[in-house]
């Protein structure tokens, strides 16, 4: 069978269409081998070929072989049974990387946002358990400055120069800082601070304003709210926490094209490889 064949495949009921080469990912699993064997669990039937398995399982598999990656929903739990089907197919590699639960279940992260609401002035605080999380936010929120100047900082018609994006404070890999709100410069100068949180466009100034969307878009991101608390009554400082449950990204693998390289033997490799 050619490696760019189509082949359609029904298990227990539930019909893939993948190509040969898909299933060959790992020439010596059962899988692979049953394009060109007789074995009894793999019937051709009206062309598909029919397989007595469970299909919602079949489809993390196809996926796994598609990817190279386990990747499975938050809310999984059938780790025993899918490494059932696994050995079953030969996959011992897969088999492998789900006897390694700790790998793959969903942890819980944790992130606080300070906020302080100060005469003119707004400031946050942002601290994660993810770094990646708060990498992610940096490149959502943006901070533009501009000089305004006029009667007064609130007039309806200020004279603004153009805006200028600041780049965000980051005092480790786990937090940021910025504000936003007017800032009192000399004579009638004042310096505005505005702030984007995309995929929003809205430059707003207002600090209230500009909690809300932020909270608006963890929620949407997520997260869940637990809890709210004044940290200090002197400064007015609100804090918000958040939690969710965040699958780590999963483990990816090497195909070993070797000769005689046995599934089994290829995930010990890769088993040590992950341990290093």
């Amino acid at each position: 069978m050619s490696n760019q064949e189509v082949v359609s495949l029904s298990v227990g009921g539930v019909r893939f269409v993948t190509r040969a080469s898909t299933l060959q990912q790992f020439p010596e699993s059962r899988l692979a081998r049953m394009l060109n064997s007789d074995d009894p669990e793999f019937k051709v039937v009206n062309g598909e070929i029919f397989v007595d398995r469970d299909g919602t399982l079949f489809r993390y598999i196809m996926d796994f072989l598609r990817t190279l990656q386990v990747s499975l929903p938050t809310d999984f739990s059938d780790y025993q049974r899918l490494q059932r089907e696994a050995e079953f197919y030969g996959l011992y590699l897969l088999a492998d990387l789900l006897s390694q639960e700790h790998l793959l279940k969903p942890r819980l992260e944790i992130l606080e946002v300070r906020f302080s609401l100060q005469e003119m002035q707004a400031f946050f605080w942002i601290f994660g358990s993810c770094s990646t999380t708060i990498e992610t936010l940096a490149e959502q929120i943006t901070v533009f400055t501009g000089q305004q100047s006029g009667q007064s900082w609130n007039s309806p018609f200020p004279s603004q120069k153009p805006l200028v994006p600041l780049p965000l404070e980051r005092p480790s890999h786990h937090n940021m800082v910025f504000q936003c709100g007017y800032d009192y410069s000399a004579g009638d100068q004042f310096v505005a601070r505005y702030v984007s949180i995309k995929p929003d466009n809205r430059k707003l100034i207002n600090g209230t304003n500009v909690l809300g969307l932020l909270l608006d878009t963890l929620l949407k991101d997520g997260f869940r709210l637990i809890s709210t608390r004044t940290v200090s009554s002197e400064e007015k400082v609100e804090c918000y926490s958040f939690e969710r449950m965040q699958r780590p990204a999963g483990p990816a693998v090497t195909v070993n094209p070797t000769p005689g390289s046995s599934g089994v033997a290829q995930a010990r490799r890769n088993q040590v490889q992950k341990g290093k």
